[in-house]
């Protein structure tokens, strides 16, 4: 497995995250040497989203108005319906997930997250996959939308659902591990 020390990794969430999305990213990318912080509109605790209620709350280490993305080498949006729907409505997430893709580093996102991603116009011309729920938002975002366990495009990787969480998780790496992506652009 490829060793990630000295990177760094930002997991944006807020209160209702699919639990499984953050924390298996999370413990993949600690496992593989990085350093992850969840990132979020709040600070203290955000709670998870677990088989149809609330699940466990886990520590945000930063509030949006606290990091840049010069902090990180890449950023993971889990999905769940409650998180990228509140996300989505802050400028201030938005600018922040749009900043990744203006200097070309990974992006990973999963289930509805993908809904963060048409929020900041950072879809046309991607080949990207999603919950299939929203296909047609991805679509009229003008990507590319695939009904594939996960798909890569110049860094910014997408998977559908939390069973495809062990090759989301082992793309996370290997695209973090890769660094910065020149076609990987807003």
């Amino acid at each position: 497995m490829e060793s990630l020390n000295k990177k760094t990794v930002a997991i944006l969430a807020t209160n209702g995250f699919e639990e499984s999305e953050l924390r298996e990213p999370m413990n993949a990318l600690i496992k593989a040497g990085a350093t992850v912080h969840v990132v979020s509109d709040q600070s203290g605790k955000i709670k998870s989203w677990a088989d149809g209620n609330w699940g466990r709350a886990y520590d945000v280490d930063k509030t949006l108005d606290a990091v840049s993305q010069n902090d990180y080498n890449a950023l993971v949006l889990p999905g769940g319906v409650i998180n990228p729907d509140t996300l989505r409505r802050n400028d201030h997430a938005i600018e922040f997930i749009r900043s990744f893709f203006k200097n070309h580093k990974p992006v990973a996102a999963i289930c509805h997250a993908p809904w963060l991603l048409a929020e900041a116009d950072v879809l046309k011309g991607r080949k990207v996959t999603s919950y299939s729920s929203i296909k047609t938002d991805i679509i009229n975002a003008g990507a590319n939308w695939v009904d594939e366990e996960v798909v890569v495009d110049q860094g910014l990787v997408t998977s559908r659902n939390p069973n495809d969480l062990p090759a989301f998780c082992s793309k996370i790496v290997e695209e973090v591990y890769e660094g910065k992506h020149e076609e990987q652009t807003a």
